[in-house]
Order: C-alpha cells, then structure tokens, then sequence
C-alpha cells in the first residue's frame, strides 16, 4: 500500500503494473467503443475516419490520460482532493468537483442501458432472434416496460456496487483479471466469425480501405471527439486509478498500454460490427442503442449454421456488451466512492452503497425514457428523451469541459516541469517529455475547444 498524501493510513494499491492497465483500460473500454466508435466511423467515411481517429487518440487521447494519471499518483487521491492537494487555497478543486459529479450522473444512465445488455444475454441464449422476429417490440418489451427497465438497472448496479465494494485488490483488480481476457478473448472469437460471413469481405474493405476524399472538418471533429470520449478522460477516473500506482511504476509507459488497449477494443469492435452489418446488405448508418439491440438482432438469424449460429454469436455479443460496460461502471462508481472515502470520511462499504442506492434513484428518469413514461421519452432538449438528454449534458459537455480545465490546469497552473518530475519519479527518463509538452499545452486544449465549439453549435 501506498502512503497517502495528506499523512494519512495507508493508501490501497494496485498488486502489480498489468493489473492497473488493465483495470485502466477496463474503465476507457465501455459500450462507447463496442458500438460507439463503428457507427460514428460508418457515419464519417470508414476507413478514413480510422487513420484519423487514430492519430487523434496518440496526439490527443493519449497525453490527456497521462496528466489524468499524474495527477492521481503526484496527490494519491480523488478528483477533488488531488486539486486540494496539488494547488491548496485555490477554486481548482472545483474541476475535480465537477469530475465527481459527473461520474455520479454517468453512472445513472449508463447502469440502465448496460442492464439492457444483461436482458438480451438471456433472450440471445434462449433463441428469441429467429428469423422474421419483430426485434423492434423485442426491444421496446424491456425498455419501455417500467418494471423491466427499473430490474435490469437495479441489477446491473448491485453487481457494480458488489466489485466496489471489495476494494482495489480484492474487488476492482480481482475481477479485472478475468473480465478483460474474457473480454478480449470474446472480442477475437466473434471477431474471426464476422470475417468470415459471406458479404463479409465489402464490410472490411469499408473499414480498412481509406477514401481520403470524404475527409471534411467536420470528420476530424467527430474523429477527435470520439477518439477523446472512448478513452473516458474528463471525468476524473484516470486521477482516481492513477491515486492508487505506487512510485516505482513508469506512468509514461502505462499510458501508452491503457492507450493502445481501449484503442485495439474498438478497432477489434469494428471488425464485428461492418462484416456482420454488410452480409445483411445493410449500410450501417444508425446508431446507438438502436443500431445494437434493433439492427444488429435482426441479422442473428441469418448467422450460419442456423439456428445455432446466431444464438452462439448473439449470446457472446451481449456478454462481451456487458463486460465491457461492467469494467467501465465499476470505475464511474470508484470515482465517486473514493471521493466519499477521502473526503468525507466514509468506510468504502458506506460509500459504494450510499453512492451506487444515488446513482439509482437518479437512473430512474433514463430507466423510464424508452416508452414507459411518455413525458420522459420526448420533448427533451438535446435528443428525443430524458436519457438522451442526460447523455448530451454528462456524457459530452461536461467531460470536453472536464478534461480542457484539466490540460491547463496541468500545462499553465502546476507546470510541465512539475508534471515531468512526477513522472521521473520512478527513476526512469521521461522519454516523449518534449513532444508532451507541446501537446498538452497547445494540441490537446485546442482540440478540445473544437470539439466543444461542435457540440454548441449543434444545439442551434
């Protein structure tokens, strides 16, 4: 266990520099990259807006999590007190305020669409998907259906509450080495499969083939801004994660695995996704919720060898969907938990209760915005629901804010210099330090700024 900064007991720990990564790419991994990152591709011309994602997460992504992660190791606490410790008597610990609550509000809807996940694991595995299945009233018989919604949401945080509860070690990194080879493993499985489907070979060609002409401004936008949210930076869960590295780990280097991780999830994501999509002679052009448990359902049945075909491949889909949003939930609930922990004196066990019980009752509105309740499900300024809405404001807004504040707060408040030295502490170089500076003083923050200047100029 690590000292805490503040002199008091001991900090938890992770046991090992593989199991922070992966537990830090559990939490970058979530439903935003299994479905997220395909779709936003499909919509920006495939295959160049990859080459551009990519060069987003290296340049962008990727120095952003690390000054996320030195903020935690340097302070070895939360959001909010790692700006109380680094920059005392000034409003700072604000932006680590807004981190929480923004993990809070994330957590709330996030619960509900991956207790969705958990539905359509057993209606995939029970062979529902037959072909001619309406997939659309599938749908609507657990979203909008008051009791289902408000059951799988409820489940869905128990079992987040259940991991965090146990603690770093024996919660978070426990489960964490079994979901993210699972996951990945099942990523490589379904991967192989949707390859090898005939039509397939159109799919791959989109995806991998780029056609630089329909590159606009607007595809390195939605390039950048997917490149930043799939790596889950804003909000406060890399300070949190990097709070608990002890000072023998090289940060430079546990950046780039984290990085390079979340980045494979979503480009294995893309080779389920398009192959599958382009053997049904569909053009993937709609997504979100609708795309996975609408769309995507509809192609089960035309799997080969039916039926067994698409049950097999449906089932592993639905799970790697709910491992995915599990590593993620577990870490949105730490972030809050550890908050309670530091700063106000709570015991883990009161904090994950307390805060996940919260996190429920503020779900309930996006729980009952898919037709249960008809005020909630339109009207709503930023998309058709309350859910949607919800997404908009935390999912979008806050974290782009999120993560600018904390750019300059690292580049022009602390310092490069001081940031630099806390990465030197484990007594390696800092190899990149030059390259990191620039682009977190000027490229990250300039970036972001465009990114935000998208999302206003889409609410007029």
């Amino acid at each position: 266990m690590a000292m805490d900064s503040s002199g008091g007991p001991p900090r938890e720990a992770w046991g090992s520099k593989a199991a922070f990564v992966l537990a830090a790419a559990g939490s970058a991994i979530g439903l935003g990259n299994i479905w997220g990152f395909p779709t936003t591709a499909a919509n920006n011309g495939g295959a160049a807006f990859l080459v551009i994602y990519l060069c987003a997460v290296l340049f962008i992504g990727a120095p952003v999590m690390l000054a996320e992660l030195i903020l935690g190791r340097k302070s070895q606490r939360n959001p909010v007190g790692a700006f109380k410790a680094i920059m005392p008597d000034s409003s700072w610990w604000l932006v680590g305020g807004l981190g929480v609550l923004t993990g809070l509000m994330i957590l709330s809807f996030y619960s509900v669409i991956a207790g969705w996940t958990l539905a359509y694991i057993l209606k995939t595995a029970t062979g529902v998907f037959e072909a001619g299945a309406d997939t659309t009233a599938i749908f609507l018989g657990v979203a909008a259906n008051p009791w289902q919604a408000l059951m799988w949401h409820g489940l869905f945080m128990l079992i987040t509450i259940g991991v965090v509860v146990k603690g770093v070690k024996d919660g978070i990194e426990r489960w964490t080495k079994v979901l993210m080879p699972l996951l990945f493993a099942l990523l490589v499985l379904l991967a192989l499969r949707a390859v090898t489907l005939s039509g397939g070979g159109s799919g791959l060609s989109f995806y991998l083939q780029p056609d630089f002409s329909v590159v606009t401004p607007g595809v390195v936008l939605a390039a950048v801004g997917q490149a930043f949210f799939s790596l889950s930076l804003g909000m406060g869960a890399m300070i949190t994660y990097g709070s608990y590295v002890s000072r023998d780990q090289n940060l430079e280097t546990s950046a780039g695995w984290v990085t390079g991780f979340d980045t494979m999830i979503a480009f294995l994501a893309g080779l389920i996704i398009f192959p599958t999509l382009f053997h049904a002679g569909l053009d993937p052009n709609q997504s979100g919720p609708g795309m996975v448990f609408v769309v995507l359902t509809s192609l089960l049945s035309t799997i080969p060898p039916a039926p067994y075909g698409g049950i097999i491949f449906g089932t592993g889909f639905f799970l790697l969907l709910a491992i995915a949003a599990l590593t993620s939930s577990v870490s949105l609930l730490e972030v809050v938990t550890s908050w309670g922990v530091d700063e106000k004196g709570w015991t883990r066990k009161q904090a994950a209760w307390m805060i996940g019980a919260a996190a429920f009752v503020v779900g309930v509105p996006s729980a009952l915005a898919n037709g249960a309740v008809s005020w909630l499900s339109s009207g709503w300024p930023q998309g058709p629901d309350f859910l949607s809405f919800m997404f908009a404001v935390w999912g979008q807004y806050s974290l782009v804010v999120g993560a600018l504040l904390i750019s300059l707060f690292v580049a022009w408040v602390w310092g490069v210099q001081a940031a630099g030295d806390e990465v030197r502490a484990d007594g390696t170089r800092f190899r990149f330090e030059a390259v990191w500076r620039f682009l977190i003083r000027y490229v990250c923050p300039l970036a972001l700024l465009g990114v935000l200047w998208t999302l206003v100029q889409a609410l007029f």
